[in-house]
């Protein structure tokens, strides 16, 4: 059991430590999610291990047709359809599969937060969660990896009582520049320059007038 005051760890790490190709996977996920450490993406990966796992054993009970399984099955899946991770209706163990980390990832208020256009970047969506800055509904959360569920996903907004809940505070983000995915520039084709009319050649060069031989003098 051990001792309730010390909270066992809830997620497992990597078995080997140096592995370069994962490393920089993990490292590219952070980035895009504004994780602050890998500790929230083991987090994240053990939920989806525990799902993936939970769905092959309940695969492997209902092909001998067990009642219980057959319950157990439809609860998961409800479960996963209300988180947003599949749909209400249609799916299949198959689905529980087909899950990867970023469909976890995607959940979390401070990535939702971002997408909802509360800020103009993950980092940033983490800074005003921390802060007290948005809620879900009128309910303060203050918790970065809080999975959103499917009913919750429109009440996501600025908290009442925080400043950037009025509409005309300089710090909001553009809503429509933010919510969608970024999208690279086109790069604006400058328009061809009118040439300058050449200049016509000028004819022959002036010649110099002919210098005095200089064997020559004057003659006084």
């Amino acid at each position: 059991m051990g001792d309730p005051k010390f909270s066992r760890r809830t997620y497992d790490k990597p078995r080997h430590p140096w592995q370069g190709d994962r490393i920089k996977a993990e490292n590219e996920i952070i980035k895009k999610y504004g994780l602050k450490n890998k500790k929230e993406l083991w987090k994240a990966q053990t939920l989806l291990r525990r799902y993936r796992q939970r769905s092959r054993e309940l695969q492997a009970k209902v092909r001998y047709q067990d009642k219980q399984a057959e319950k157990e099955r439809s609860e998961l899946l409800k479960k996963l359809g209300s988180l947003g991770l599949l749909p209400l209706e249609g799916a299949s163990l198959n689905d529980v599969l087909a899950l990867d980390i970023e469909a976890i990832l995607s959940r979390r208020f401070q990535t939702m937060a971002y997408v909802k256009g509360l800020a103009y970047s993950t980092k940033q969506s983490r800074q005003l969660i921390v802060h007290g800055h948005a809620a879900i509904g009128d309910r303060k959360v203050t918790i970065p990896g809080y999975y959103v569920k499917r009913d919750e996903e429109n009440l996501i907004r600025y908290s009442p009582d925080s400043p950037l809940a009025n509409e005309l505070h300089p710090s909001r983000p553009d809503v429509e520049a933010v919510s969608g995915p970024p999208t690279p520039e086109k790069e604006v084709e400058a328009e061809p320059k009118a040439e300058e009319p050449k200049k016509e050649a000028k004819g022959k060069a002036e010649e110099a007038p002919p210098k005095e031989d200089e064997t020559k003098k004057e003659e006084k």
